[in-house]
């Protein structure tokens, strides 16, 4: 028996089938029990089973569908993916806290914990006692921090030390607390937030009264009683509310940015019942439903109470972060609390993110010890050799020896040689890095260019370890609402009988060439209401048409817009106040009455509107409901002349082909349509037709049979609205902008230059974001767009080729995708647009084998990989690969989890560099996802920018923080490691070939002073200026030439290549230096300088001194005085120092510590030394002043030079808008766009959304002000 039908009392019917969807021929159990029951049977597994739960509207074709699975495994597929869910396993008991708080449940082996998580939420990394131990764990993940340690432990060893041990702790103290301070301050920020949220104010029902108590009080089973502009706590089942019907409007903009509002509605039981604070208390109802899970679209689950059960869906849902609008009072069932809330099993875990170079330095640092290490080793063999070859030639020194064999001096010298070249990975580069990244945050914090006046917003980088990796972003996910969009609809234009009409005069005004007028004429109408002062649209030829009232298309126009909606009406404080379901609805009613036809009221059954003046009810027959499908909403209506009509507005693609005629002016408004579409304005079609009373009366008797099916209702009433709207009359055209934020189009045509692919992820549906893809230029004429099926049939494709490798035996490799389909298409430009829907297949699965249309997905649903992991990780590798070749990308309907899933996806299978933008609590998880965070702040709670690392207040500055803070971040980064190491390398690896003239000792040649203090003084303020002001170009031509952000994308400034070059380098400058010298002191007295040690150690130690600071000269293309004061200071403190240390006054009182006296003053006195230093210098210098030289004359030209060239030759043509290519059967794209949302229209004629005198949500009692919690606006919850 493949499933089970389990008959519902009063929600719905439950089918239990096979976890995974499938059958076979052995038994298996199912769910006997009613839809809801309190728990399964027993013997049956959690996870077992899925059940399906069907509302009442699903119960007759569900069955069929069962039929359908008993014959075939792929029935389930059909429905699968969206009605199954995992067993029931949690129960909620209203007002019984001591059931939730002994429920347990494993987690470790024997140990258990709370099963139901409180509502107290923790987002801190660290404790008080953790903060140490944890914080020592994470930066002991440096491979540099754990070679530090290793060398202090060798010089604790006083055989083998050179140098006291603790002057080596000491640095590597001072690293470790410089960035445990940045991590504690980072997280005493986490704290705070989490006190803010963990504190502000709930009334929770408490015995048989609400009190005001905190949210981390609440629990789950608790009921909570919430007030307008209240943010939800938890996820709460609505129970009652002070609306009609219980409904309550919500706005989700802190979790989607969305500002629109959004309906729930409670169950019909509990609005009736629960109508005080009596029932409240006594109710003790169970909702048994889904573990908490991250699905933020769905919610299964059933309602037991009094003997019935109830199904439940979202609709009946407030999730944690809403805020509640336009409803004074709700109360609800907290079901999920804390972390089982929906936005918070979304938004990820704080992880620590290292850059590119970090990583590098890394495995770099292993290099280099190991290294070292062979070098120390080769050095100790050849000290064993040399000492056993010295005893045998001067056995008269015996003596000397007798105490240690030549395999024991090679021992000591193997760990002498080790702590000697240890100091080529010096401390202090690590300490002066981290001073380099902060003050390269402290420089985005300041720019003046990136701080958003309007909001006294300034750009601030939340993490000052990341700013290197700003120049390596290859790509870029964005969300679209709040990020790309202000989410903010304006009536810009629209067709009228083949009329354009639009904002000219606003256009003249904002261009500044309006002359003619200084108010536009009719600006303070007749007809506009009182108080109603601003006009959003005006064009006075429109304005004149109007008062003249001539024109009955125009008539009917403007009627249609004033009644065709779903919008609710208030009027408070003198002044209408309109709830849209949508920004789009709302901006067509307000266009409506700026040009006289304002909506009034509405009942049940009728629309009042005042038309020019004269208030007019109109009888609503039918509300023919809006759907993603139908693409069009109706209303039929008898005016009050008794002339019944109908009034459609809705996509011109599904408009147009429903006309009785057309004529000149639906051509004309066709070719308006193109203009819209050039404009990239959200267009819809309007329409009317007029309906005789006898094809009404026929009509509405169906339309009630139809009502009343249980079987296909709504198929069947989708049949009858098409019947109405046949033979419609076109009257014209509307188009709304959705306005972008400020410079979006240009920021994107900018990152794409500089090779940034950007994606969009966005919960919207697809129509609203390809719209707004061509109006931030993502998406352009010359692409071609690929959708569902076409990417369906690639995958097909490739899937195929696999499946064959794999019967040959061969690998399988992507790169079959590529050659076969993608070369297939030339050099066209491609898009590619895919939804949840089947991107939740690649994503979770790995497997796009189950989808409900076409054969392709029934063939591929029938074969059995062996492999089932490595079949998702090739549909997931394809998937990527195709949607690396495309120029666009925009992934719609998707969830805050999938907007993560995509970014590990492209992090997994393209080893790229990331960075993830966005505003609200639904980017958070793909914001720490992401190699680099950016939050847009300015929005108040918003929990981006809470979680980024970088916040910024438009997108449009992102132009700066990439292309020019990111670009120049890289390159001081680069130069600085590059420098960093080429001068350790050439002041210290002298101390090798000193060893092959010093018998392989391990002595030192330098002082021990020039040891301690080249990194810290000598050489380090040159390299940190650079480090700190280095520029290759200004801020101007970085932006003007964005291509120059490549050079970081492709690691071309460090690299393995680079770093061997630059040890070659300071290898040749010290073994210049070394020998040099070494060839002058040889056989030679001078008069101060007699050939001794300390004047040769002093000889090669200036040489290789001035030979790096020359080499940084050269190679510093921006000078600026702190460059200058930063050299001169090397020099002065070399001199400062060498004579303070060589003095003979401190080597007389430390003989030990001071052993160079006036070494420096003898030899640096003597003409000759200064000739030899001269010498080397000239020798370090002329090889890089040749391949310099070479390379400008002859040789490869930089990247800068190669753009530069070419802007010069062929600049590039300026953007442009233009006509969009012909796609489907019509001759333009439709630029069709509304954001509606299905359901409104049956809200409206069942009542349920008008208001009444009744209000069933119990009251709260009145409160004198000074007794009322605060309830300031708070950051939105922090995740």
């Amino acid at each position: 028996m493949g499933g089970g039908q389990v008959p519902g009392k009063a929600g719905g019917v439950a089918w239990a089938v096979p976890a995974g969807g499938r059958t076979g021929g052995s038994q298996v159990p199912f769910v006997t029990a009613v839809a809801g029951a309190r728990r399964l049977p027993r013997g049956l597994r959690a996870g077992s089973v899925q059940i399906l739960v069907v509302p009442r509207w699903l119960q007759e074709p569900l069955p069929q569908a069962a039929c359908m699975e008993r014959s075939s495994c792929q029935g389930l597929a059909l429905m699968g993916a969206a009605l199954c869910f995992s067993a029931f396993t949690w129960e909620v008991r209203a007002n019984d806290r001591n059931y939730h708080q002994q429920v347990k449940k494993k987690f470790a082996f024997c140990l258990t914990k709370k099963k139901y998580s409180g509502n107290a939420i923790k987002t801190a990394k660290y404790n008080i006692f953790t903060f140490l131990p944890l914080n020592l764990y994470e930066q002991f993940h440096r491979m540099a921090n754990i070679y530090f340690v290793f060398v202090i432990l060798l010089q604790t060893f006083p055989e083998i030390s050179t140098l006291p041990w603790y002057t080596l702790i000491f640095p590597l103290s001072c690293l470790l607390i410089i960035r445990g301070l940045r991590d504690l301050i980072d997280d005493l920020g986490r704290h705070q937030s989490d006190r803010n949220i963990n504190n502000r104010p709930c009334e929770i029902l408490s015995g048989k009264r609400f009190l005001w108590q905190k949210w981390r009080d609440i629990c789950v089973g608790d009921i909570v009683r919430l007030h307008k502009d209240n943010f939800v706590p938890a996820d709460v089942l609505l129970l009652c509310s002070s609306e009609p019907s219980s409904l309550c409007y919500v706005e989700t903009s802190d979790i989607d940015g969305e500002t629109n509002l959004k309906f729930r509605q409670a169950l019909l039981v509990t609005h009736q019942e629960l109508v005080s604070e009596e029932t409240m208390a006594a109710f003790d109802g169970r909702v048994t439903c889904e573990e908490p899970n991250s699905r933020m679209h769905s919610f299964t689950g059933t309602l037991e109470w009094r003997g019935q059960s109830y199904s439940l869906d979202t609709q009946r849902i407030l999730q944690r972060g809403c805020r509640l609008r336009n409803t004074s009072l709700c109360c609800g069932l907290v079901i999920y609390a804390g972390f089982d809330s929906k936005i918070m099993r979304n938004c990820g875990k704080v992880k620590r993110k290292k850059t590119k170079l970090d990583r590098m330095m890394d495995r770099l640092v292993i290099i280099i010890f190991l290294v070292l290490l062979l070098m120390a080793l080769c050095l100790a063999i050849a000290s064993g050799f040399w000492a056993r070859m010295f005893q045998e030639k001067h056995s008269y020194l015996s003596a000397l020896y007798k105490h240690t064999t030549p395999a024991q001096q090679a021992f000591f010298n193997f760990w002498g040689f080790t702590i000697l070249l240890s100091i080529i990975i010096p401390m202090s580069m690590y300490i002066t890095f981290e001073f380099i990244y902060l003050v390269n945050s402290f420089f985005i914090n300041w720019d003046l260019e990136m701080y958003y006046a309007a909001k006294d917003i300034p750009a601030k980088a939340r993490s000052t370890s990341l700013n290197d990796q700003l120049g390596q972003i290859e790509y870029l996910f964005s969300d679209k609402t709040g990020t790309l969009t202000q989410n903010i609809m304006s009536f810009k234009k629209c067709c009228i009988n083949g009329t354009i009409y639009g904002n000219f005069w606003w256009d003249q005004v904002c261009t500044g060439t309006a002359h003619e007028q200084k108010q536009p004429p009719g600006s303070r109408l007749s007809w506009s209401h009182p108080r109603e002062q601003k006009l959003d649209f005006y064009d006075a030829r429109l304005m004149a048409a109007i008062q003249r009232d001539s024109d009955p298309v125009l008539r009917e126009f403007l009627r249609l817009l004033a009644l065709c909606h779903t919008v609710i009406v208030e009027e408070k404080d003198d002044q209408l106040v309109y709830q849209a379901a949508s920004p789009d609805e709302e901006a067509l009613v307000l266009a409506a009455r700026n040009m006289g036809y304002i909506f009034l009221a509405r009942t049940q059954d009728t629309i009042t509107i005042s038309e020019l003046g004269k208030r007019r009810t109109y009888q609503v027959l039918a509300m023919l409901d809006f759907n993603s499908d139908r693409k069009r909403m109706s209303v039929l209506v008898r005016d009050p002349e008794g002339t019944i009509r109908l009034y459609t507005k809705g996509a011109d693609t599904v408009i147009l082909e429903r006309l009785q005629r057309r004529g000149t002016n639906e051509i004309f408004t066709e070719r308006a349509l193109d203009h819209f579409a050039e404009e990239t304005l959200r267009t819809l079609c309007l329409a009317t037709k007029e309906v005789s009373e006898a094809e009404y009366k026929v009509w509405s008797r169906r339309h009630q049979e139809v009502s009343i099916l249980l079987q296909d209702r709504g198929q069947e009433l989708h049949k009858l609205y098409e019947e109405m709207e046949q033979n419609l009359q076109l009257l014209g055209a509307t188009a709304i902008e959705d306005k972008l934020q400020d410079g979006v189009p240009e920021t994107i045509q900018l990152l794409k230059l500089a090779n940034i692919k950007v994606w969009v992820l966005t919960g919207d549906k697809q129509e609203t974001a390809m719209n707004i893809g061509y109006a931030c230029k993502l998406l352009t004429d010359d692409m071609e767009i690929l959708e569902e099926k076409e990417i369906s049939e690639i995958l097909q494709a490739y899937w195929v080729s696999n499946n064959n490798l794999h019967g040959t035996g061969e690998a399988p490799c992507s790169h079959h995708l590529s050659q076969q389909h993608l070369e297939a298409s030339g050099h066209k430009k491609r898009a590619l647009i895919i939804d949840g829907e089947l991107l939740d297949k690649i994503l979770y699965t790995g497997e796009v084998l189950k989808e409900k249309k076409g054969w392709l997905w029934w063939w591929l649903g029938c074969c059995r990989a062996t492999d089932q992991q490595e079949q998702g990780r090739l549909v997931e590798k394809a998937f990527v690969d195709l949607a690396s070749s495309c120029q666009a990308v925009i992934c719609c309907r998707v969830t805050p989890k999938q907007k993560a899933l995509v970014v590990q996806l492209v992090q997994k299978h393209k080893k790229v560099t990331t960075m993830a933008i966005g505003d609200g609590a639904n980017d958070v998880n793909m914001i720490k996802t992401a190699d680099i965070g950016v939050g847009l702040s300015g929005r108040e709670g918003s929990q981006a920018a809470q979680s980024s690392d970088f916040a910024l207040a438009q997108f449009r500055f992102l132009q700066r923080l990439l292309l020019v803070h990111g670009r120049w971040a890289y390159l001081r980064s680069s130069k600085f490691l590059r420098y960093f190491f080429y001068k350790t390398f050439a002041g210290l690896l002298a101390q090798v070939w000193f060893a092959f003239h010093s018998g392989f000792t391990a002595q030192p040649l330098y002082e021990g002073w020039f040891l301690a203090l080249y990194n810290i003084f000598y050489t380090a303020y040159p390299v940190l200026a650079v480090g700190l002001l280095e520029q290759d170009v200004s801020a101007k031509k970085s932006l003007e030439f964005p291509e120059l952000y490549m050079i970081g994308q492709q690691d071309e400034l460090f690299n393995y290549r680079v770093f061997a070059i630059t040890v070659l380098h300071g290898a040749s400058t010290s073994l210049a230096s070394f020998y040099i010298a070494f060839w002058a002191f040889r056989d030679h007295v001078g008069t101060k300088a007699v050939g001794d040690y300390e004047s040769f150690s002093v000889t090669v130690a200036t040489s290789a001194l001035l030979s790096v600071l020359v080499e940084i000269i050269l190679d510093t293309k921006f000078w600026t005085a702190l460059s200058f004061l930063m050299v001169t200071a090397s020099l002065l403190l070399f001199c400062l120092f060498s004579f303070l240390t060589q003095s003979f006054e401190a080597f007389r009182a430390a003989p030990a510590v001071f052993r160079f006296p006036d070494a420096s003053l003898n030899a640096l006195t003597d003409p000759y030394v200064l000739l030899v230093v001269l010498l080397s210098l000239v020798v370090n210098t002329i090889p890089s002043l040749t391949i310099r030289l070479y390379c400008t004359i002859v040789g490869k030209t930089t990247t800068q030079q190669k753009i530069f060239l070419k802007a010069r030759q062929e600049p590039d043509p300026p953007v442009e808008l233009r006509a969009h290519l012909p796609r489907g059967s019509f001759r333009r794209r439709s630029s069709y766009a509304f954001s509606h949302q299905e359901g409104y229209a049956r809200l409206i004629t069942r009542g349920d959304s008008l208001h009444t005198r009744r209000a069933p949500c119990p009251l709260p009692p009145p409160l004198c002000p000074d007794t009322t919690p605060p309830l300031s606006p708070l950051p939105s919850p922090k995740v």
